[in-house]
């Protein structure tokens, strides 16, 4: 059976998200936000707060298995931090070449290295030496900066430096998250290299899958923002069914929302779910009605009472 992986979304999918997304069921692993590396090497509470699953087992509550994900630029010092990663027993260790946030790009992090395929080499062998045998050692890249000149350069070098498999995001850097995503390119990156290459961008439904599969060569994929606007995706891609909002829907916003009352300041609360009901209107027509609704309120019983007013099954009202 091919490999369904759910991507490492910077501001989207964070623990809670991870752990709401995993409990519909059915991915083979996830990732978590990248861990910015500079110059040292970072505390154990900094991997742990990033990743909290590492306090239990790397695993979601619903037992899938979470890969931490570092983000730098100096191989030895990526090294260093992969080395202190794996003494906090992950359930894989995965470079990011692949985020285009402008920010990060500017101190030299992300999609920003792919204009460097001797440094990608550099790091990937550095790490490499750090991560046992045994341990999965991933790496995740876009088609290049502006262009996909140096794509396959790109992947050669991360696969020359010892990586087990490769995720391909089918766009550049200045393409951000516009579609479309480049199958075809992620096929001559399949093409070209012996490790497996898992396929990743633009994959909304079913029928995006399958248009992957078929564009790229690639059985495994990684799933998106795609994952965030229909948590059943996933189910679906397995064979089974597609969500419903008032028996499955609904629920998982009350416990997404729950979720957030425990890791939230009350006053981000309501930002968090209005940012994935955002997501979720590409799928579902009431859930515009609902963010439609919440979007004007601040407080968290302003949002609760708008909550259950649609029917979403909360279990305590709070009058925050």
């Amino acid at each position: 059976m091919s490999l369904i992986v759910l991507a490492p979304m910077e501001g989207l999918a964070d623990e809670l998200m991870r752990a709401t997304l995993t409990r519909v069921g059915q991915y083979d692993w996830c990732v978590c936000q990248f861990i910015r590396v500079t110059d040292s090497v970072l505390p154990a509470r900094t991997f742990h707060r990033i990743c909290p699953e590492l306090l239990h087992g790397s695993r979601t509550a619903a037992g899938t298995l979470v890969r931490v994900q570092l983000m730098g630029s100096d191989p030895a010092r990526l090294a260093a931090n992969a080395a202190r990663l794996v003494g906090l027993a992950p359930a894989g260790v995965d470079l990011n070449f692949g985020c285009p946030a402008p920010l990060v790009n500017r101190h030299g992090g992300g999609a920003a290295l792919l204009d460097e395929p001797e440094r990608l080499a550099r790091i990937a062998q550095a790490v490499r030496a750090a991560v046992p045998p045994g341990l999965p050692y991933t790496a995740k890249m876009r088609l290049g900066v502006k262009d996909a000149g140096r794509a396959i350069e790109c992947a050669h070098a991360l696969a020359s430096g010892g990586i087990d498999a490769l995720i391909v995001h089918g766009r550049t850097k200045v393409e951000g998250y516009r579609p479309p995503a480049h199958y075809h390119w992620i096929a001559r990156v399949r093409e070209a290299v012996a490790v497996p290459v898992i396929a990743n961008g633009e994959i909304w439904t079913p029928a995006d899958a399958e248009r992957c599969r078929q564009e790229s060569g690639c059985a495994d994929l990684m799933l998106g923002r795609g994952a965030i606007a229909d948590p059943f995706l996933v189910r679906q891609l397995r064979g089974g069914a597609c969500g419903d909002w008032g028996g499955e829907m609904l629920p998982l916003l009350a416990d997404y929302w729950n979720g957030v009352l425990t890791r939230v300041l009350p006053v981000h609360a309501p930002g968090r779910l209005k940012q994935w009901l955002a997501l979720l209107c590409r799928t579902w027509p009431e859930a515009e009605e609902l963010r439609r609704r919440i979007r004007p309120l601040a407080s968290i019983g302003e949002v609760e009472a708008a909550l259950l007013a649609a029917g979403v099954p909360l279990t305590v009202r709070r009058a925050a």
